[in-house]
């Protein structure tokens, strides 16, 4: 390689040549065209001689200079041809093989030399010596099998593409070879090549080529077959989508649509499902138009199972995906591939032991379960899942209790009571929760097994017993039983205990229960001991409600409601609850509309207060100040401290009122 010298000084020239320079001048150059030499013309002998002396000499001069410049000899070679010196031309084309003879040109050049000069022995000759020397020239054999073609030797040709043949060269030689049969309709003979063909180059195009060919020639049932072929050949490892549609498509063209609706379904079936989407395309395509809706919809929803399949191998714990799933194939009645996906969905058990990741995994148990009972009808395998789905659960961390409700209200249908109470009872001994109880003591009530559900109430109420709900369920069956007196010691009970989740709804119920059993003289004092604990004012107006929905002749229930109210103004008067107390007026205020008479209304009106706008200073947490803000203040008749306020507040109104009046006096005046 020569050495390339490296350039020190890289700064531009001085003198910039332009590209309208550059083209200026070779176009100059153009014009300074040097006058071709004379033509010679020859007409003795000698001289004839004399040129192809000096001509020959030339020749040899340049191939002594360079022997490998193969173009020196083809020259050479072709001048001797041109002075019809064939057998010199022989001896140069010889000579520069000896020199290369791997040269495709030269052996090209050779031949079609010798058919110029019509010597087709000799170009025979030199053809042969050509392939057998380069075979895997396709050049020579083309040339070869053409010209014996062109001659009209058949069997020559055919012999030559045979021996080509032996080499298995490229698919484009095969093609050769049957056009070449077919040109002289030799249809047996392309079909012989063609099964030799599609052995050497078993390839899915080449065998479509000859299923072709044999149903262009009218031989279906020989295209048929060789589709077959083709399927057993590439079996189920190796199966190519071209050739289940090129198949398809063949029956169909036939009008077999029944053949080819079975050729996709095994393609589907076979082929993994990234390699279906033209066979999808192509079978929705055939279904929209020769099948049944029933066929179309069949269609889709492989399509879709296909889609699901790749979201759940994508991400196997996106169980929204294997619901979808699950319920499209459920929708097939296909019991064997359901419960396979069941068995797959249920093993991508949540990495995590917290409970808000198994919220979802738990449905595919549930819905496995509901699907053997109600689809399969199988009992037993329902039994088992209900039980490895319980085996699966981690109760030490968390529980579901609607997997063991569930599996208990199975046995029940199956009329096992027995094992239904075993259920239940191994849940609320591994791990007691309110549903648990709910749920068992809920089924016991169903069966009327009472004393069971006062069992399970004190056991409830063990476990929980601040919860208040617990304690009214209790109560009110025993109250449906016709034992008012344990529902009154459970109540007892309840309202004693020293937390509770909601004591105001638990004292309500034990008040409606008084009432109910018309005990008022209880009630009376259950609402004293409730407002020993509370002084809210509901308690009290719904103590004062209570003092009047008694019936009495002579009106005494008003007069008892009156002292309630009266009471209750007092002590919301020494707790200072201002708008509380103003509830409670109004609520007295609202009685007396309807019970009393105007003396009584005229009291409590004077006991209503009057509604004052005020302003106070805000503080911000760090003690600042934040600026002032309006509120509204109530200040009652009976309150010692407001009295010259009120007074006040009345003479300014009053001051008011006439600064009003007087203006409108004097425009009369004026008027």
């Amino acid at each position: 390689m020569p050495k390339v010298a490296k350039v020190k000084n890289k700064m531009p020239a001085p003198v910039q040549i332009t590209a309208e320079q550059l083209l200026r001048e070779a176009k100059e150059r153009e014009l300074e065209l040097v006058p071709p030499p004379p033509k010679q013309k020859i007409s003795d002998p000698d001289e004839l001689k004399d040129y192809q002396r000096r001509k020959r000499k030339a020749f040899e001069d340049n191939i002594r200079k360079n022997r490998n410049l193969m173009t020196n000899w083809i020259k050479y070679a072709q001048w001797e041809e041109s002075q019809k010196e064939i057998q010199r031309a022989r001896s140069v084309f010889e000579r520069g093989l000896d020199v290369d003879h791997r040269n495709i040109t030269v052996w090209l050049k050779y031949a079609e030399m010798e058919m110029r000069a019509r010597q087709l022995n000799h170009a025979r000759n030199i053809w042969d010596r050509a392939i057998t020397i380069l075979p895997r020239a396709n050049q020579f054999w083309y040339k070869y099998t053409y010209m014996e073609e062109m001659l009209g030797h058949i069997a020559g040709a055919r012999q030559v593409f045979e021996r080509w043949m032996e080499w298995e060269p490229e698919e484009q030689a095969w093609h050769s070879y049957i056009n070449f049969e077919l040109r002289y309709k030799e249809l047996d003979r392309a079909r012989m090549i063609y099964e030799r063909f599609v052995l050497i180059h078993p390839e899915v195009k080449n065998w479509i080529k000859y299923a072709r060919f044999e149903e262009k020639h009218g031989y279906i049932n020989s295209a048929r077959r060789v589709y077959e072929r083709a399927v057993e050949f590439f079996g189920e490892d190796n199966m190519d989508e071209k050739l289940i549609i090129a198949f398809a498509r063949f029956e169909e063209g036939q009008r077999e649509h029944e053949r080819a609706r079975v050729i996709y379904k095994y393609a589907l079936d076979v082929l993994p499902k990234d390699q279906c989407q033209e066979i999808y395309k192509a079978y929705t395509v055939h279904e929209k138009k020769f099948g049944s809706r029933a066929a179309i919809e069949d269609v889709i929803v492989s399509k879709r199972r296909f889609q699901y399949e790749e979201e759940v191998k994508a991400n196997p714990l996106n169980y929204d995906a294997w619901f979808d799933y699950i319920r499209l194939l459920e929708a097939d009645a296909n019991t064997e591939q359901v419960r396979d996906t069941y068995e797959r969905a249920i093993a991508n058990i949540p990495p995590s032991k917290e409970k808000r990741h198994w919220r979802r995994y738990i449905y595919l148990w549930i819905n496995y379960a509901l699907y053997e009972e109600l689809e399969a009808e199988d009992m037993e395998r329902t039994r088992d899942v209900y039980k490895a789905c319980l085996d699966i659960i981690p109760h030490k961390n968390f529980t579901f209790a609607k997997v063991w409700l569930l599996f208990a209200h199975f046995e029940v249908r199956q009329k096992n009571l027995q094992g239904t109470r075993r259920i239940l009872g191994t849940a609320i001994g591994k791990c007691p929760k309110n549903k648990l109880y709910r749920g068992y003591i809920e089924l016991e009530l169903q069966l009327r097994e009472f004393e069971r559900c006062r069992i399970l109430y004190e056991k409830f109420l063990e476990f929980g017993p601040e919860n208040c709900t617990s304690w009214m369920k209790y109560a009110e069956l025993e109250t449906i039983l016709g034992d008012t007196e344990r529902a009154e010691a459970i109540y007892e009970l309840a309202i004693n205990q020293p937390k509770l989740d909601m004591p105001e709804v638990l004292w309500k119920a034990y008040i409606d229960f008084q009432i109910e059993q018309e005990e008022y003289d209880k009630t009376r004092k259950l609402y004293r001991r409730l407002l020993e604990r509370t002084q809210h004012v509901k308690v009290w107006i719904s103590f004062a409600n209570f003092e009047l929905s008694i019936q009495s002749e002579n009106g005494e229930n008003v007069i008892n409601t009156r002292k309630v109210y009266s009471e209750g103004n007092k002590s919301l008067k020494n707790i200072n609850e201002k708008e509380e107390r103003l509830m409670l007026l109004e609520s007295w205020q609202e009685m007396e509309r309807d019970q009393g008479d105007e003396e009584s209304q005229a009291k409590v009106q004077k006991l209503m207060p009057q509604k004052v706008k005020k302003r106070r200073k805000i503080q911000t947490e760090d003690g600042s100040d934040a600026g002032w803000e309006e509120y509204y203040d109530y200040i009652f008749p009976d309150e010692e401290a407001a009295q010259p306020n009120l007074k006040l507040l009345a003479m300014a109104k009053k001051w008011k009122q006439v600064q009003e009046t007087t203006p409108t006096e004097e425009e009369e005046e004026v008027g």
